[in-house]
């Protein structure tokens, strides 16, 4: 039986729905559409393509890898809620791409309650050991490491959050129970799965770092010690035991008990870089419930998280910033568009830079930043007719005396995002990771470690002045991640994210203008070319029609940079007529519905 939605608002989506309902598909990639054909069935799923949102009426679902999409649709399916699937989904992701995401990372997760009406977010950031001592990733000289010299080992291994935080929000907010979530993640461990094209390139272009852990060598790599080829099936009875456990006997043995001792033991004796985590750091760990941060935006609220992510902030300042000029008339190929998109990033980056950390640490103008009139003085210097030449941080309203430096930590592209709309009207949107591609290239019980504390400044002074971002005992490492629900009238418009390192900023703040002021539908805002300017240099996506704007950018004063920019944006909008997804086809990710 086949069925088709309606959507109002001027949006136009497509999408044949079919199978028990209404099912639909939409494929990111030519690997994702594969996959999507497999997990199809047979009585009349169509696929949607690149450029077609997918439409639903009960529920739908928009990952980065189809296992981990159809594992959360399942559970939607069988009547679970978004948590619930989230659950699903999450388990699944740190086994088809562990490159990402996954058990021994971090997580943040947005989240609107449809029966309190309430919007709420969980932290379930990696924390700093309490051994660790501020001058962790500096030589004997006080110099900061090279970036690489940091990662690879144990030294980079902050305490895992991911577990605490799928258990905590199931216990707040879930309604299936516990084991059967995470059923289909074991399952396929247990019979293993077809390595993507992706994943294959991935391992091939870190085989040189995946070769200091023997596990990591051994599970990555085949046994003539090649990079493992796409369409291998690879198995993992360790992360399927782990998640046996889990379902056992919850997060005790993670946090308290023989994992914990494992991880521990792993981190301390590395060959490379071997790291002061300790049992005390697990014991001591939890998950934390924060206000959202929001900034309205044309009418709307922009809510995101708060520090230590610095993704809702920025995302906000952004918005703030370009919302006194006419965006919708001036249109998405304008350079002055991208002159306005861009010099009010590199603004808002100069804030991110100067002020914003763990504010369990560091005291923050959260306010400040987001008031409008200060909002207001910062899009005053936006009223020219080229680029800035340089900018600086503003001096947002504050109570506490504030004396800091400008932060200049690294942080490398990884991680992964979905968002989820469920039948009762519950939202999730999250982005969770292991910070840099294969974390800290540490293997343990099937699941790779995280290597989130290179996510701080290495150093923690500038002539003598205090760094927010700052490594110290206990601190949680400030984020770029942005997972995202605007609210329209007090209820969710759209729910959005991406992985990209600090990069994510931008690709959220696009998804967004687009879906907004150029009124385009989630997936065809995804599939827009990427422009991101964070410090003064404009990347513009290649082989894209943005490469166009290359030129009248430079002429407007700006330095270029053609590049990849592979974002992984998994969008939904809530529309009086139905749901509307659409999935990144920069990586494998697909949409399905019901």
């Amino acid at each position: 039986m086949s069925h088709k939605v309606t959507i109002s608002r001027n949006f136009v989506a497509f999408a044949t729905l079919a199978v028990s309902g209404i099912i639909a598909i939409t494929a990111g990639s030519a690997n994702a559409q594969q996959a999507a054909d497999t997990f199809a069935p047979e009585s009349g799923v169509s696929s949607a393509g690149h450029g077609q949102s997918v439409t639903a009426k009960n529920w739908i679902i928009s990952a980065a890898n189809p296992h981990a999409a159809k594992a959360g649709a399942d559970v939607l399916r069988q009547g679970g809620n978004a948590i619930d699937a989230m659950v699903a989904v999450q388990a699944m992701l740190g086994l088809v791409e562990p490159q990402s995401s996954g058990l021994g990372g971090g997580a943040f997760l947005v989240y609107y309650d449809a029966r309190t009406g309430q919007l709420t977010t969980l932290d379930g950031r990696e924390t700093t050991p309490m051994a660790a001592t501020p001058t962790l990733f500096q030589d004997e000289n006080g110099e900061p490491l090279k970036f690489y010299d940091a990662v690879v080992g144990g030294r980079s291994v902050g305490t895992p959050g991911t577990p605490a935080l799928l258990k905590t929000a199931h216990e707040k907010w879930g309604q299936l129970e516990w084991p059967a979530l995470l059923a289909a993640a074991t399952n396929t461990a247990d019979h293993g799965f077809e390595v993507s094209e992706r994943l294959a390139s991935l391992i091939a272009a870190d085989q040189e770092n995946l070769l200091r852990d023997p596990v990591a060598k051994n599970y990555f790599l085949d046994p003539n010690g090649a990079p493992l080829s796409s369409g291998t099936l690879l198995q993992n009875p360790e992360y399927a035991a782990t998640l046996r456990d889990l379902a056992q006997n919850g997060t005790e043995n993670f946090y308290f008990g023989t994992i914990a001792r494992d991880i521990v033991e792993k981190v301390q004796s590395a060959s490379w870089n071997p790291g002061v985590l300790t049992l005390r750091d697990f014991a001591n760990y939890e998950v934390k419930e924060r206000a959202p941060v929001c900034a309205e935006y044309r009418g709307y609220d922009v809510c995101g998280m708060g520090p230590p992510s610095s993704g809702g902030l920025t995302v906000g300042q952004i918005l703030g910033m370009v919302e006194p000029f006419d965006l919708s008339s001036l249109g998405p190929d304008a350079p002055e568009t991208w002159r306005l998109i861009g010099d009010a990033s590199r603004l808002a980056f100069a804030d991110r830079g100067r002020y914003m950390a763990d504010t369990d640490y560091v005291p923050m103008p959260i306010n400040g930043l987001l008031d409008q009139d200060y909002l207001a003085s910062r899009a005053k210097i936006l009223e020219r007719d080229d680029a800035l030449d340089e900018v600086s941080p503003g001096h947002p309203s504050f109570s506490h005396a504030m004396h800091l430096a400008d932060d200049d930590a690294i942080e490398f592209p990884s991680t992964s995002h979905f968002s989820i709309v469920d039948s009762f009207g519950n939202v999730v949107s999250m982005t969770t990771t292991i910070e840099n591609g294969f974390g800290s290239r540490l293997m343990v019980n099937g699941f790779l470690l995280n290597n989130e504390l290179t996510d701080f400044s290495f150093r923690t002074h500038k002539d003598g002045v205090p760094i927010a971002n700052r490594l110290e005992p206990g601190k949680r490492p400030r984020s770029s991640m942005a997972p995202t629900i605007v609210m329209k009238d007090n209820k969710p418009f759209i729910a959005t994210g991406s992985p990209g390192g600090s990069r994510i900023i931008g690709y959220v703040a696009q998804s967004i203008i687009a879906m907004i002021d150029w009124q385009k539908h989630p997936q065809a805002a995804i599939d827009m070319p990427h422009l991101v300017n964070r410090f003064g240099t404009y990347d513009i996506e290649a082989n894209t029609s943005a490469e166009a704007l290359s030129v009248p950018l430079e002429a407007l004063g700006f330095k270029t940079n053609i590049r990849d920019l592979n974002s992984g944006i998994h969008a939904i909008m809530v529309t009086d007529d139905g749901l509307i997804g659409g999935a990144d086809a920069r990586r494998e990710g697909i949409v399905i519905g019901e």
